[in-house]
């Protein structure tokens, strides 16, 4: 009876963190996304924040909190954690530096969604963004040689019918070239799908130089944000010396500013705690219900968007496609179909 109760004490705990993790990815996906969208495009008195110190600042906050997280596996023990990151990061140099790699492509994504989100609006970027799953899946055909079922096939065909059909304009406009927003959205479109791009093969790269090997998760991050850091730093300097130079490094920060700073620090954090409670199809749950919250709450409260026709049938051709994608069939039911790969 008592391990009866226990394991029902532990399936319990295991359940509740399962839909805490879903409630937490809801609201931090779909806060950042507002919060900075309206960071970029409110008026305001005095310069605008520069995205390239948001960046930065982004990581460092990110590499405290997991030095943070790394001390409380310790026992809250500072020698522990200095021992550690000795024999981890320091006596292992050759492991940490294939780090820099995703690091550095982190850090350009993470520069391109402020772009992205400064030339469009939050839904319109959300759903847009969903073809990450597509290039995620490309890149793991070619470098993992993983096989993709036929409904797997399918979703991607589904997601990019689907991204295609919200570009398109309403069928009761005219001459959208002459928009004065068209060229401001084809310069968000390509910064979404740069992005995809960036994130797929850093995400597929992260995973196969790990294979194999069982860190702490707060370790691999500590990792990322150390060299995340560096690199975004270079880039202020590289892009924003002058501007720095002129009116500071914190120029334009305001309280909604450091929420958006903060918001994407724990990003990465908030997606290894669904990943590890969670599952395909209750991040299918959170993508799906942060795409409807963004585009109710960019329409009601932003005021920069207006959803069309073609608007709503694609956003809900990119939900399908998520949970398809994440769907995991018996093998017994669905074929799997053979692919060709080329050496890397």
């Amino acid at each position: 009876m008592e391990d009866e109760k226990k394991q029902e004490t532990v399936l319990g705990g295991r359940v509740s963190l399962k839909y805490l993790s879903l409630v937490v990815m809801i609201i931090q996906t779909t806060v950042l996304v507002l919060t900075l969208r309206y960071s970029r495009t409110s008026q305001q008195e005095g310069p605008r924040y520069l995205s390239s110190t948001a960046v930065f600042n982004a990581e460092v906050l990110k590499l405290v909190i997991c030095l943070f997280l790394m001390l409380l596996e310790k026992g809250g023990s500072p020698t522990g954690l200095i021992s550690s990151l000795n024999e981890d990061i320091l006596q292992k140099p050759v492991d940490t530096l294939k780090l820099l790699v995703p690091a550095g492509l982190y850090t350009i994504q993470n520069n391109l969604l402020f772009v992205a989100l400064s030339n469009l609006d939050a839904a319109t970027y959300q759903v847009t963004y969903q073809l990450k799953i597509l290039t995620t899946a490309i890149f793991s055909v070619i470098l993992l040689r993983k096989k993709l079922n036929l409904t797997k096939w399918l979703s991607l065909v589904v997601l990019m019918v689907g991204v295609a059909l919200v570009q398109l304009p309403d069928s009761n406009s005219t001459d959208v070239k002459k928009s004065p927003n068209f060229s401001s959205q084809v310069i968000g479109l390509v910064a979404v799908i740069c992005a995809c791009f960036s994130s797929g093969f850093a995400g597929v790269y992260f995973e196969k130089i790990l294979k194999g090997t069982n860190p702490s998760i707060w370790l691999r991050n500590v990792q990322l944000a150390m060299f995340s850091s560096v690199i975004a730093l270079a880039g202020v300097y590289m892009n924003d010396n002058t501007a720095v130079i002129t009116a500071g490094f914190f120029q334009g920060y305001t309280l909604v500013v450091w929420i958006t700073v903060a918001l994407q620090a724990v990003g990465g954090l908030i997606i290894a705690m669904v990943i590890k409670y969670a599952d395909n199809i209750v991040k299918g749950f959170a993508v799906s219900l942060s795409i409807i919250l963004s585009t109710f709450l960019s329409f009601s409260f932003l005021g920069d968007f207006t959803p069309t026709h073609f608007f709503f049938v694609g956003a809900t051709l990119v939900i399908v496609a998520t949970f398809l994608y994440g769907y995991e069939p018996s093998s017994s039911r669905l074929p799997t179909v053979p692919l060709k790969t080329s050496p890397i």
